[in-house]
């Protein structure tokens, strides 16, 4: 009776989209299959609300965890990298996804980054883009009020700390939205991938009769080229490999 009623709520809400009780309902649903080890079950109703609750990082979370304890390397790595590139600040899904990493076959030396890229990197992925927008809007703020104080205050030394200390808080914003935009548009984009099948050779042209250039396994994440054809991406590996593979050996981040 228990289950019925379960299959009925999911089976109504499917038609109509999910209200928030019911997608409670589910989750709780959820996370007590993955305490009780039911991983399996745990996994179907994630994939329920996933399909509903759409750039949710902790829910991608759990379902990496979840494919992670049911020995699904490929998928964990895939739900993982989808929960961080919503969420990089997150600390246990970092930690998750890289442990989850060490399980996979193929171990690449990454390219020499430039300093400055490096740099700009580490400090957008502090923070998601919500919170570079709510940082954003504090600098803001602050901006108005030292713009006030340079207008306002009587006294010269004032004016003077107001002036500069607006210039440093406008600087701010502006680099808090040029951080915020760029984790937005990576948490929108979909030019990553990760393989899917157990192993995937890579050609040298978008053919099964280009020459064979080497073999990626599940798991691997790269970057996605070139996306024109209808059934082969061009990807290029995080030390600088190209070729070409099928659509169908992979998933997008």
């Amino acid at each position: 009776m228990y289950k019925v009623i379960l299959i009925l709520s999911l089976m109504l809400f499917s038609a109509k989209g999910y209200s928030n009780d019911s997608i409670q309902y589910i989750k709780s649903e959820a996370d007590s299959a993955y305490i009780q080890n039911q991983y399996e079950r745990a996994v179907e109703l994630y994939l329920q609300l996933a399909n509903e609750c759409k750039n949710d990082a902790q829910l991608y979370y759990n379902l990496g965890c979840a494919y992670y304890r049911m020995d699904s390397i490929a998928k964990s790595v895939l739900w993982l990298e989808r929960a961080a590139k919503i969420a990089p600040d997150d600390s246990d899904i970092i930690y998750n996804l890289d442990l989850v990493r060490t399980k996979t076959i193929d171990r690449f030396i990454p390219l020499h980054e430039i300093f400055f890229l490096r740099v700009y990197r580490s400090v957008a992925n502090m923070f998601s883009s919500y919170k570079w927008c709510c940082i954003g809007i504090t600098f803001f703020v602050l901006f108005l009020f030292a713009l006030a104080l340079y207008i306002f205050s009587p006294k010269m030394s004032l004016r003077k700390t107001g002036f500069f200390t607006a210039i440093l808080f406008l600087l701010l914003t502006v680099f808090s939205n040029v951080f915020a935009y760029n984790q937005y548009k990576i948490a929108e984009s979909s030019i990553k991938g990760v393989v899917m099948s157990t192993s995937v050779t890579v050609k040298s042209t978008p053919s099964q009769s280009g020459n064979d250039l080497f073999i990626i396994h599940e798991g691997t994440c790269f970057e996605i080229k070139d996306d024109s054809m209808k059934e082969w991406a061009q990807i290029r590996l995080s030390d600088g490999k190209t070729g070409w593979i099928e659509k169908k050996s992979f998933e997008r981040i």
